[in-house]
């Protein structure tokens, strides 16, 4: 059974350990209490891993690099293979584990050059990233050595993706917590740099997502929040009628100035936009790992500057906030 006792023993003695009985009862209520049917089979699998210590590992690359190809032979790279296709789809990524390159649906590390450079240096720093996924962008941020990263995503797959790559660097400090935003303990105000990329758009209320992210920010700490959006003026938001790029669960686009009002509203302060870029098919596109429809699939056949509904294609913002001191 997938433990978060390293978790707990890691919080010891710090301020999160005041939410320790908030993150057990949230945990057990949603990984034990709502257990996934594949769950169990893929336990046995991650407990069938081979014991191996990575040569070395590479946060700072585009693919999360942990292992060499050398170190393995090939029954256990097999065995890797299996269990990593196991748990396809795989969306964020690259990784490379053991020479094994898992070529994700998304270039995630697009995405992460065009955050890393005007994000606060995170040596040091507790991080949260709210809707995390497997987890890709944590690993990246491991490079600059912040002092604990913490990421939330309910997604049972998401965790056992972490877990595989976990299982080789125990000591990284870097957690998954099977939870939603809303399961958050309130008002912890510990967290340095919280992040929410590619959720907001997900949440039925853009003002309570924003509330939970402030609420886990300490004063003067800061936000990196990543969303789609529409062009526009202030006030303008898009609101789908049903599906987005074939997504059902998109129910607002604001535009950079509705957006900027919104976090302000919430009592944000230093509000920025860094990065406006519109999503190409080279950057989200399908793969040997991701080989269901993807973007280009979403697209208006005769017109990439459309969705397949008619809507404005995906294009996305990265703004950074403040909380006040």
């Amino acid at each position: 059974m997938i433990t978060f006792d390293d978790f707990f023993k890691r919080i010891d003695d710090t301020e999160l350990e005041l939410f320790a009985e908030s993150f057990k009862a949230a945990i057990a209520e949603r990984l034990y209490n709502r257990q996934h049917g594949d769950l169990d089979r893929w336990e046995q699998v991650l407990k069938a891993l081979p014991n191996i210590t990575p040569s070395e590992t590479h946060y700072d690359r585009p693919a999360v690099t942990i292992g060499k190809a050398e170190q393995i032979d090939g029954e256990q790279r097999q065995q890797l293979i299996d269990a990593l296709k196991m748990l396809m789809p795989w969306r964020k990524g690259p990784f490379e584990l053991f020479g094994i390159d898992v070529d994700t649906e998304w270039r995630s590390n697009l995405k992460w050059d065009r955050v890393e450079p005007h994000i606060t240096p995170l040596k040091g720093r507790r991080v949260l990233d709210v809707g995390c996924g497997n987890l890709y962008y944590c690993w990246r941020m491991l490079a600059q050595k912040p002092e604990l990263i913490v990421g939330v995503d309910p997604s049972h797959k998401f965790l056992m993706q972490f877990e595989i790559f976990k299982r080789f660097v125990p000591e990284a400090p870097l957690y998954y917590l099977p939870l939603r935003s809303e399961d958050l303990p309130p008002r912890m105000q510990v967290f340095d740099t919280v992040l929410s990329m590619g959720v907001f758009y997900h949440r039925r209320s853009p003002f309570d997502h924003l509330e939970e992210l402030k609420n886990a920010l300490r004063p003067g700490g800061e936000l990196v929040l990543e969303t789609l959006i529409i062009d526009g003026g202030l006030g303008e938001v898009l609101v789908p009628e049903d599906r987005y790029a074939q997504m059902r669960n998109v129910w607002f686009l604001p535009s950079c100035d509705t957006l900027k009002a919104w976090l302000e509203r919430i009592g944000f302060v230093d509000v920025s936009v860094i990065n406006v870029a519109q999503t190409t098919i080279e950057e989200q596109r399908q793969t040997e790992w991701m080989n269901f429809h993807s973007l280009e699939q979403y697209l208006d056949p005769d017109d990439h500057s459309l969705t397949i509904e008619g809507y404005p294609a995906p294009k996305r913002v990265v703004m950074l906030a403040n909380k006040p001191q």
